[in-house]
Parts: C-alpha cells; sequence; structure tokens
C-alpha cells in the first residue's frame, strides 16, 4: 500500500458522512421545531349595533361578548353576574384546554381571567370588565343584548379599563 492513501480514505468517508447529514432518521440542524400557536379565541369583528356599524369582540364561534355594568365600582374584579343572571348572561370561559386568553386582530385591550364563584370555569375579562354571552343571541352577529335593562353592552376593542 502506497503511504498517504489510508489517509485519504479516511477523510474522503469523513466528508461523505458529513454530506448525508449525520445517523439516518436527523436533518443535522439543531432548530427546535416550532411551537404551535393558539388560536385567538378572542376576535374583534364588524357588526350592526342597534343600526349601527362597528367593531366588538365576539369569541371564536362570532357569537357577541358583552359587559355588565354593575360589574364596576365595589363590584371591580369579581364576578357578579350569578344564579339567574347566568342564565340569561352566560359567562365567556376558556374552553377546549385552553388556560389563557389568546387575542386575535385587532384586539387591543388586556385579557385576563377569573375563576367564576359558580364553578363554570375560568371566566375571561377584557380591560378588567367580565365578559358574557346574551342566551337571546341565536346566531353569529346577533347583538340583542345591547343596552339591555341599560346594563348590558357589546365590548368595543377601545373599550375602557373597569374603574
Amino acid at each position: 500500500m502506497r503511504p498517504g492513501i489510508g489517509a485519504f480514505s479516511a477523510a474522503a468517508a469523513a466528508m461523505i458522512m458529513a454530506g448525508c447529514g449525520g445517523p439516518s432518521g436527523t436533518t443535522g440542524s439543531n432548530t427546535p421545531a416550532p411551537t404551535p400557536t393558539a388560536a385567538p379565541n378572542v376576535q374583534a369583528k364588524p357588526e350592526t349595533v342597534a343600526g349601527q356599524s362597528m367593531t366588538i369582540l365576539v369569541d371564536t364561534r362570532g357569537m357577541t361578548l358583552y359587559r355588565w355594568s354593575t360589574d364596576t365600582g365595589a363590584n371591580k374584579g369579581k364576578i357578579n353576574c350569578v344564579g339567574g343572571c347566568a342564565t340569561v348572561w352566560p359567562p365567556f370561559v376558556l374552553t377546549g384546554g385552553a388556560t389563557s386568553p389568546v387575542p386575535g386582530p385587532g384586539v387591543t385591550g388586556t385579557l385576563t381571567t377569573l375563576a367564576n364563584p359558580e364553578g363554570k370555569g375560568t371566566q375571561v375579562l377584557y380591560n378588567g370588565w367580565p365578559l358574557y354571552f346574551y342566551a337571546k343571541d341565536q346566531a353569529p352577529g346577533d347583538t340583542t343584548g345591547q343596552g339591555v335593562g341599560g346594563k348590558w353592552f357589546v365590548v368595543p376593542p377601545d373599550q375602557a379599563p373597569n374603574a
């Protein structure tokens, strides 16, 4: 055997292995797989409210979200619509294993949560306002709860923080 051929063969084999990306089943990259992005569960959507076009908050199904003006002042920071109230105005709670609310495009306020006092799950708040549905809204885009009793209102993305 001539001198230097063994060294050449070893170097060539190393380059071939490096070009193949390493052992089978690997890509040769140490980049981790991307983490899936959670789908938004609060979205901003244009709807007709009391005859006027406005952008409001809805859930993933397009159902309108409401705030109750009673949830302020001494009642701030807790969920006050319980019992019969919560039958007509069901709480907006996280579903599908979600652990936190995820804003969609146009949702510019702060999303937080509180434990629902009736054990209905983790209720979502927007700028400090607990969010609710209206039982009489039957389809996406319905806004029939607007102004009910002078205390229930749709929630626009620019809703002022609960004071």
